[in-house]
């Protein structure tokens, strides 16, 4: 996992997703899951590339319990893409590094 993905948990979901001043990228994942660790590599590789307009973390849905059910996750990988603290974008299941940086780049040129 890149060293610029960020753990999310219960406890900082509001610092660093909803006051976050960037586009943040929030996964919702499990170890268990293999789509999930399918998507691993292409969310580092964004996080390395975009890491001056975007934030990637990653919520561990069997370790943090309120946040995922807060926004109704019930199916991983799902992907949520906050902007000034509100959802732009969803994706569930896996998706191409294509599908992503195409999505990135339209809420990034709406900013």
């Amino acid at each position: 996992m890149s060293d610029k993905i960020i753990k999310i948990t219960d406890q900082n979901f509001d610092e660093l997703v909803i006051k976050a001043e960037k586009l943040v990228i929030v996964d919702f994942w499990a170890e268990w899951c293999g789509p999930c660790k399918a998507i691993a590599p292409i969310l580092d590789k964004i996080s390395d590339e975009f890491s001056d307009n975007v934030l990637v973390g990653k919520v561990n849905v069997d370790e943090v319990k309120e946040v995922p059910v807060k926004y109704g996750i019930r199916s991983i990988p799902t992907l949520l893409f906050f902007l000034n603290g509100e959802i732009v974008k969803q994706e569930v299941g896996l998706q191409s590094e294509q599908a992503l940086v195409d999505g990135i780049n339209q809420i990034i040129k709406k900013g």
